[in-house]
C-alpha cells in the first residue's frame, strides 16, 4: 500500500514538472478577463479539443501533453477552488506571499 502511494505521488510530481502544469501557467498569466475557476483544467480541455488561440483566451500556452496534465490540473484546481471563487466574487482574503 505504501509503495503504490509513493509511486503515485512520484508520478504526479513528475507529470507536474515535465509537462508544465496548466493551472500554474494560467494563474501566473494574470490576463484580464481570463477564466479563473478551473483555469488549468479548462486550458487543457481547450487544447485537447483543438482550440485555436489559447494565449488570447487564457493568457498562457497549454502544456505539450495536455492529456497527461489534465488529471493533475483538475486536482490542483479543486484544491484552489475556494481561492478562485473568492477572486471571482471579489472577496479579499488578505493573503499575501513572499518574505
Amino acid at each position: 500500500m505504501k509503495r503504490s502511494t509513493l509511486r503515485l505521488g512520484s508520478t504526479l510530481a513528475l507529470v507536474l514538472l515535465l509537462s508544465g502544469c496548466a493551472t500554474v501557467r494560467t494563474l501566473n498569466a494574470a490576463k484580464p478577463g481570463a477564466p479563473v475557476v478551473y483555469s488549468g483544467t479548462r486550458l487543457d480541455w481547450y487544447s485537447l479539443n483543438g482550440g485555436c488561440c489559447p494565449l488570447d483566451r487564457f493568457g498562457a500556452e497549454p502544456p505539450r501533453h495536455a492529456a497527461i496534465d489534465l488529471p493533475a490540473s483538475a486536482l490542483l484546481d479543486t484544491l484552489l477552488l475556494p481561492f478562485a471563487l473568492a477572486a471571482v466574487l471579489g472577496i479579499g482574503l488578505g493573503v499575501s506571499g513572499g518574505l
